[in-house]
């Protein structure tokens, strides 16, 4: 059975997932262009997490962050990778939508990478109905990100 809910990112239960995410992240892209947050920074004010399990373990993790009452970003979204291929990514990404949605966001941001490593995740939310847009918030025009937008 998969559930989708709402728990602190700095259970000690998460911290492979975070490490194996962040290993990830720094295997793809060069230092200054990782925007992931780490653990502590997910349990900010302002920021909602979600831990996925599959019959109790930790399988995958995603946040969002409001950076104003009507736009919020997409964070830190990871899915084990052996566990990959199956919607698993997509129920995440639904679920983030939904919730966001009933905080009362209405437009969904979120950066990614260019490289190959994350042309299934730009598919994904292209698939999800975001579209390629500027940066936004903080971030900068950078080779190594790509951004992505829509209304929910």
């Amino acid at each position: 059975m998969i559930t989708i809910a709402r728990e602190t990112p700095l259970s000690p239960e998460l911290t492979e997932l975070h490490a194996r995410h962040r290993a990830a992240m720094h295997a793809e892209s060069p230092p200054e262009s990782i925007h992931m947050l780490p653990a502590d920074a997910l349990a900010a004010p302002g920021i909602s997490f979600f831990v996925m399990r599959e019959d109790g373990a930790v399988i995958g993790m995603g946040a969002y962050k409001r950076h104003s009452p009507e736009l919020a970003e997409i964070k830190s979204m990871h899915v084990l990778s052996e566990l990959r291929g199956r919607g698993l990514a997509r129920r995440l990404l639904d679920h983030l939508v939904a919730e966001a949605r009933a905080e009362g966001a209405v437009r969904l941001s979120l950066e990614t990478g260019t490289q190959d490593a994350f042309g299934p995740a730009r598919m994904l939310y292209e698939k999800a109905g975001f579209a390629e847009c500027p940066p936004f918030a903080d971030y900068r025009l950078d080779p190594y990100s790509v951004f992505y937008t829509r209304e929910i």
